[in-house]
């Protein structure tokens, strides 16, 4: 199919999957190995507060690991263990293995039910490519192979909806932002974000809201197939 959108990118997080089971198991399965690590720590019961200072001095010192939050998991756990005495050597191996255990869980992710066909669809018409501020590897995950690109914002040190992250993708991906359509459930982070920086947007959105800065929304995602079709026969 000839247009004048090549490639279509999604968010992963929300958009093809609910997060919040996995991200559940990956946290329990990163605090059950440190318990087990280290049982005379009791690190479960750490207050909420002790955890917020850790993670502002973290933030304070280095900023630039708001953008790279693996990278901010694993610094939290060794500085959490050094503030319970534990060596810095020791401390860091600890987080380590500790992140492995949550990454592990990351992508035990439960696709929805839509989003292999819709995905094998328009992936016979366009180029597809993952966006996510998350630190999920959609290689990792059921759908990965659907994908020609993927990029994670840690990769690029920029989150959405910074313009510069979509900018930074598209460029990678050989194509301008005029070619691509953006679809996501954040519609600060993708919807006004990828609108930004040139692209057009489809918010999906269950409830049905409305936008005036998508392109279009949709509250299924068997329905985006011919949202997207519609939209690029308006181009045309």
């Amino acid at each position: 199919m000839s247009s004048a959108i090549r490639l279509i990118s999604f968010d992963l997080d929300d958009t093809l999957w609910d997060v919040g089971p996995a991200l559940q198991a990956a946290e329990a399965a990163q605090w059950h190995y440190l318990e087990k690590r280290y049982p005379a720590l009791a690190l479960r019961l750490i207050s909420k507060d002790e955890i917020s200072v850790i993670r502002h001095q973290l933030l304070s010192e280095q900023p630039a690991l708001a953008h790279h939050i693996s990278q901010f998991r694993q610094a939290f756990i060794g500085r959490l263990l050094r503030a319970k005495g534990v060596d810095r050597v020791e401390a860091e191996d600890a987080a380590e293995q500790a992140f492995a255990a949550f990454y592990t869980e990351r992508h035990k992710v439960s696709v929805y039910e839509d989003a292999p066909d819709v995905l094998e669809t328009l992936g016979r018409s366009f180029l597809l490519a993952a966006l996510t501020n998350g630190n999920a590897d959609v290689t990792q995950t059921p759908i990965g192979c659907r994908f020609d690109y993927a990029w994670r914002a840690e990769q690029f040190g920029v989150s959405k909806p910074d313009p510069e992250f979509f900018i930074r993708a598209f460029r990678a991906a050989g194509v301008t932002p005029q070619e691509v359509i953006h679809i996501g459930d954040c519609h600060e982070n993708d919807v006004s974000g990828a609108v930004n920086a040139g692209a057009r947007a489809i918010w999906y959105n269950p409830a049905g809201e409305p936008s005036t800065v998508a392109h279009d929304v949709v509250t299924d995602l068997k329905r985006l197939p011919d949202a997207i079709h519609r939209l690029v026969a308006s181009l045309e």
